[in-house]
């Protein structure tokens, strides 16, 4: 008999492969190993005949040396679901890839290749290979401080934090930000409620204040800041026309 095209299935693997019906349970077993990665003492096969059939047919027997799967209704494409009988404690984990030794390219090899994304780059001109970069970066921080300028920020002033209301606080501190990628100065905010992101420092670095272990701090753009007279809102204010 010619072979036949299956779909071999299991938790491991999904692949189109062709079976020989005169293959004896135990020779397809063995040849199953390498594609799903089960022992053939731990499989139990099944035969899907179609797709949208529920039916599953157990292809096993009581003398697997002896028995054929041409006894068996192989039908082109239908599915052969290969089933793990291990505990799952003692199966391998294939998706874990973190014991997987990793081939790291050095940086001295890479810019030698011709193909890769920074030889690309440098090919166009663009991130730090445009001969105007420098230029372009000293616009952008010239940008940011006419933003500052002309909003008005300063250190001690109230503010509220976009269009906000509820995110409103001191400004604590204006300039560079050497934790956060980007040019230019950010505003560092002490809001009056713990809604933010860190207490007034970014790593070893504190800005403003005290270790608090509440965080009521962040650091934004100055177009996302506005100045003006935002008092502490006060939540019983409410509570006088009840």
């Amino acid at each position: 008999m010619a072979d036949v095209p299956l779909y071999v299935v299991s938790d491991y693997a999904a692949s189109e492969r062709r079976i020989t019906p005169s293959w004896s349970i135990s020779q397809l077993k063995a040849k199953l190993e390498p594609i799903t990665g089960i022992p053939p003492s731990c499989q139990q096969i099944f035969l899907k005949t179609t797709s949208s059939s529920t039916e599953k047919i157990p292809v096993e027997a009581a003398n697997e040396d002896s028995v054929y799967l041409q006894q068996f209704p192989l039908a082109p494409y239908a599915e052969l679901l290969v089933v793990d009988t291990r505990p799952v404690s003692a199966r391998p984990n294939f998706s874990n890839t973190e014991a997987v030794e990793k081939y790291v390219m050095p940086d001295e090899e890479y810019e030698k290749k011709t193909d890769s994304v920074l030889a690309w780059k440098k090919a166009q001109q663009l991130g730090r290979f445009d001969p105007n970069a420098p230029t372009h970066e000293q616009a952008k921080i010239t940008a940011i401080a006419q933003e500052i300028e002309s909003r008005g920020i300063a250190v001690g002033k109230r503010c509220r934090v976009g269009e906000d209301d509820t995110r409103r606080g001191v400004i604590k501190y204006v300039g560079d930000v050497k934790e956060i990628p980007g040019l230019g100065a950010w505003v560092g905010i002490e809001l009056d409620e713990p809604v933010g992101k860190n207490d007034g420092s970014i790593g070893d670095t504190r800005y403003w204040g005290e270790e608090s272990g509440l965080k009521r701090g962040v650091f934004v753009r100055p177009e996302r800041v506005e100045v003006g007279d935002y008092p502490v809102l006060d939540d019983l204010e409410d509570m006088e026309e009840i």
